[in-house]
Order: structure tokens, then C-alpha cells, then sequence
């Protein structure tokens, strides 16, 4: 399985961006995918995950009602939709995929990462 992720960039508090992650072809195939995020000096966090199906999500509190995970299964694509973005969500974000995310399974694969700066 072999990920890249897209989409990041320079954008303004209170502006948006959409990420984006290609994935290898079949990826979709049980796969649940996820987005994390590394600020400078901070762990590296669980933003936010799919299932395999689209039928469970999981999202890190601080990004609830902002940011919008969801996937093309056709395209092997995974997506991460934020809005009214804040300085603090300034990190490195990184898509991933596993099996059985959502019952304790781990994150096999991961992509390089795309840089998101939220910044007036």
C-alpha cells in the first residue's frame, strides 16, 4: 500500500483546505484510513478516521464541526475537508491505513505528510 497526501499549504484563520490522499489501487478494499497531524514540539494526534466503508468516523474533539473526513473508494482517494481553520491547527498532517482501526488495529501504512500553516 503506498499513500500521498496533497493539498496543504498557506491559508488564513478562519479560511479552508481539503486534503487529499492517493492511495495504491485496491487500497479501499478493508482498509480504513485516517488523518494525523504533528505540530512542531507536540505528539504526533488522531485527527480524525474512516472506516473502510465510510460507515464510522472518528473525529479528535478540538476538530468537530470543522473538519470532514471521507473517502472515494472508487478513486482510492482519502479526503479531509477543514474549515474555519485555526493557528493551532498549524502541523504536518499525515494520511494513514490499517486494518481494523476502529477494534484496536494499527496503522500499517503512511504517507510523507503535507504541511498545513494557518496564519494571518
Amino acid at each position: 500500500v503506498q499513500l500521498q497526501a496533497s493539498g496543504g499549504g498557506l491559508v488564513q484563520p478562519g479560511g479552508s483546505l481539503r486534503l487529499s490522499c492517493a492511495a495504491s489501487r485496491g487500497t479501499s478494499n478493508g482498509y480504513d484510513m485516517g488523518w494525523f497531524r504533528k505540530a512542531p514540539g507536540k505528539e504526533r494526534v488522531l485527527v480524525a478516521r474512516i472506516a473502510w466503508s465510510g460507515s464510522q468516523t472518528y473525529y479528535l474533539d478540538s476538530v468537530k464541526g470543522r473538519f470532514t473526513i471521507s473517502r472515494d473508494n472508487a478513486k482510492d482517494t482519502l479526503y479531509l475537508q477543514m474549515n474555519t481553520l485555526k493557528p493551532e491547527d498549524t502541523a504536518l498532517y499525515y494520511c494513514a491505513a490499517g486494518r481494523g482501526v476502529f477494534y484496536g488495529g494499527v496503522y500499517a501504512y503512511w504517507g510523507q505528510g503535507t504541511l498545513v500553516t494557518v496564519s494571518s
